[in-house]
């Protein structure tokens, strides 16, 4: 045995090296074109016109990285770009409204653009998260119901 294992042990008083541990379940789940909207986005700059472009990036980023992949056929719970998503944001009223991509978006829609719309992406019914604000408090969102819009191959 090497004097550096020996020191490492009686020092830390754990076993080295470390056991490799399992790998964890991830929180959220991207579809393949929830993943391509989001690169999309970071790619085409399109959050140089929010306040907070490095935070929402950053997150967006860390969100590819972690998120795992979505099974097929994509759960109706699950909050996709493009499905009308029933939410509530600390205990304020409860809100209904579309996930978009387009970074200009119509009254009633949620661009992922957003610090919501970018935390509420891939999360499921019934599912809560932190959520941070704008003005840098943080609060929490509950998924209450999603919807997703039928294909037009599904009619």
């Amino acid at each position: 045995m090497s004097i550096n294992y020996l020191q490492k042990r009686h020092f830390t008083r754990v076993a080295w090296p470390p056991a490799r541990q399992p790998a964890r379940q991830t929180t959220f789940v991207l579809t393949r074109n929830d993943r391509l909207g989001i690169e999309r986005v970071l790619r085409e700059g399109e959050l140089s016109h929010i306040a907070y472009p490095i935070i929402l990036t950053g997150f967006l980023r860390h969100k590819l990285r972690t998120a795992g992949a979505a099974p097929d056929p994509v759960p109706d719970s699950l909050v996709t770009a493009g499905c009308l998503v029933t939410y509530m944001v600390s205990d304020s009223d409860i809100e209904t409204e579309f996930l978009t991509f387009d970074p200009m978006p119509s009254v009633g829609s949620i661009p992922v653009s957003s610090l919501l719309g970018a935390t509420m992406i891939g999360m499921r019914r019934g599912q809560k998260a932190p959520l941070l604000r704008e003005d840098g408090g943080i609060v929490s969102l509950v998924i209450l119901d999603s919807d997703r819009p039928r294909s037009a191959s599904a009619a």
